[in-house]
Formats: C-alpha cells, sequence, structure tokens
C-alpha cells in the first residue's frame, strides 16, 4: 500500500490556509447575544409604587442659638452678655437644659485660654443634659 502523492507534491510545503477560522467569533458573538437578551428584561422592569399625595409639612423652626465664648482671661460671655462668675454661667445652662426645646450651644473658646475653662463648660452641659453643643472657630488653632 503506498500512499498516492500528487505529482511534484514531494518537495513543497503543505499549502497555507486562506480561510480564517470563524468558530471562536460565532461563539464570542452568541456570548455577547445572550448577554444583552439577558440583561434587557432587567432594564425594563419597574416597580409600581403608590406615592403619597398631598402638601409636604411645613418646615420646622429652628432651634434658638446659645454662643458662649470664653475669653482670654476664662471670662464668660452669654450672648453678648458678660457672666460675672461660672454659677451665672451654670443657672443659664440649667435654664437652658429645661426648655421643651433645648438651643444650640456655640462654644467659642479664645485661642489663649486655658483648656481647663472651655472643659469646665463642656462638663457643665453635659451634666446638665444639653446635648447639641458645638465649637466655633477651630480654625484659629491651626498653625
Amino acid at each position: 500500500m503506498a500512499m498516492k502523492m500528487a505529482p511534484g507534491a514531494a518537495g513543497r510545503d503543505p499549502d497555507v490556509m486562506v480561510d480564517i477560522n470563524t468558530t471562536p467569533l460565532i461563539d464570542v458573538m452568541l456570548v455577547l447575544l445572550i448577554m444583552l437578551i439577558i440583561t434587557i428584561p432587567i432594564q425594563t422592569h419597574a416597580v409600581k409604587l403608590n406615592m403619597p399625595v398631598g402638601t409636604p409639612p411645613p418646615p420646622l423652626a429652628p432651634p434658638e442659638v446659645v454662643t458662649i465664648e470664653v475669653d482670654f482671661d476664662g471670662t464668660f460671655i452669654w450672648n453678648g452678655l458678660v457672666l460675672p462668675d461660672r454659677a451665672d454661667l451654670e443657672l443659664r445652662l440649667q435654664a437652658a437644659a429645661a426648655t421643651s426645646v433645648q438651643p444650640e450651644i456655640h462654644l467659642r473658646p479664645n485661642k489663649l485660654v486655658k483648656y481647663e475653662a472651655v472643659a469646665a463648660v463642656m462638663a457643665s452641659a453635659q451634666r446638665l443634659g444639653l446635648t447639641k453643643i458645638g465649637l466655633i472657630g477651630n480654625e484659629q488653632f491651626i498653625r
């Protein structure tokens, strides 16, 4: 049994295949088509909700703001009024804590004041139950 060979084909390289292999291309296209078919129903899916109809409630009145300044020598200033001593500050904080809507306490310490004076105001406010307290003017402490 001898193989049949074409005349003159013994010394030549095999013929080069000129056609492109389309099998991987078709596989990729089918995967993309399936992904498109799967994602289209998700995009068109909608949930119907019954939203409330009517006018929105009126905005709440902003709370009262109390500014407490602690001067460089430890004196307390309540909304621009210099307080004689810490006991007077305690009385005003106690009155503010007793109100139905607690005011916002804005504490503005001087750059040169000792930390003990500022900590005393914050401790008094916490002890009396005031919860809305914030430090104002922190940018002055950045060097």
